[in-house]
């Protein structure tokens, strides 16, 4: 801890995460585990932004903004999970003052983007389905360019309206984060100060943006529904094949984010599994879930495969 100039307070320069267990055993067996899932989602992202470049008949704006949301994923669970995957082989799981609040800037960052993007895949999904002859001038290539960096806006004013409050915060006394990242209301929980308003207005500040994108993704995907169950006698079943990748997606992200960040439930072993949850399997499940039910992500895989295996027979 170092001594603040002019007075005998003390400023917090690292915090001691508590992580997910203690005994050694678990903590080599957790290694092990998390290693192997953080690199699959790793290939798995990377495979799936690879195809979408690499193949032209992934040329359209859903696979475009699919290989932004893997991109996103991998960054997601690369903000927190390498971290972790180190301190399960280490004694003293600390984490400096400056690495605390960049951990706690990317995951509002990234989760602002995420909601943002979902959005995004899910009005190109409301325009193919409900306006398909507008389709191709709707979601040009300069509109959907300006719809990724709008995201990106968004996630990044999001975050800072967090962070310029979080960084200014005294901390000089309690140090320890009981998970394995620095979860923003146990951060500040550890100021020196009584922080029960402040964390209703970044509960708030959350809430806007998450329930702003969670409106905007039941209209859309209400419109979808209605629309397809209107022009076609099978419309109840086609609208949910249609829709049920993406719906599994949202959940999937928005379930835990919103008990993360929006409604914590204060309750230690919950808040942590949600965090994992949130951080490792979320990004995980996305890739799985685009290309073992979308048709076209697999003939991709089928294609790069025969194309590598005819590059290997004529080398």
């Amino acid at each position: 801890m170092n001594k603040m100039d002019g007075g005998n307070q003390s400023i917090v320069s690292e915090f001691v995460l508590l992580g997910l267990g203690h005994s050694w055993d678990f903590q080599v067996l957790l290694f092990m585990i998390f290693l192997t899932l953080y690199l699959i989602i790793v290939t798995g992202n990377i495979v799936i932004m690879t195809l979408i470049i690499t193949d032209p008949h992934l040329h359209s704006p859903m696979y475009f903004f699919l290989a932004n949301l893997s991109f996103v994923d991998m960054w997601l669970s690369s903000n927190t999970t390498p971290k972790m995957i180190s301190d399960f082989l280490r004694e003293n799981k600390t984490i400096s003052f400056a690495g605390c609040m960049s951990q706690i800037f990317f995951s509002h960052f990234i989760a602002g983007l995420e909601m943002v993007i979902l959005v995004v895949m899910a009005y190109d999904r409301y325009v193919a389905i409900c306006k398909p002859l507008h389709y191709s001038t709707v979601m040009s290539l300069h509109r959907c360019m300006w719809l990724v960096v709008a995201a990106w806006t968004v996630g990044f004013v999001h975050a800072m309206s967090q962070i310029v409050v979080i960084v200014q915060l005294p901390f000089c006394g309690p140090r320890e984060i009981d998970s394995f990242f620095c979860d923003r209301p146990l951060v500040i929980n550890l100021a020196c100060m009584d922080s029960h308003k402040l964390k209703v207005l970044m509960n708030v500040d959350c809430g806007v943006v998450a329930i702003t994108c969670f409106i905007l993704l039941l209209i859309s995907y209400t419109h979808i529904l209605i629309t397809v169950c209107q022009n076609s006698k099978t419309g109840a079943s086609k609208a949910l094949s249609t829709c049920t990748t993406h719906i599994t997606v949202v959940v999937l992200f928005f379930g835990p984010c919103i008990f993360i960040y929006v409604w914590p439930l204060n309750i230690t072993w919950m808040d942590k599994f949600l965090a994992v949850f949130y951080s490792v399997f979320t990004p995980l499940l996305n890739p799985a879930i685009y290309t073992l039910r979308n048709k076209e992500m697999k003939n991709a895989i089928k294609r790069f495969r025969s194309y590598y295996m005819d590059f290997k027979r004529n080398n």
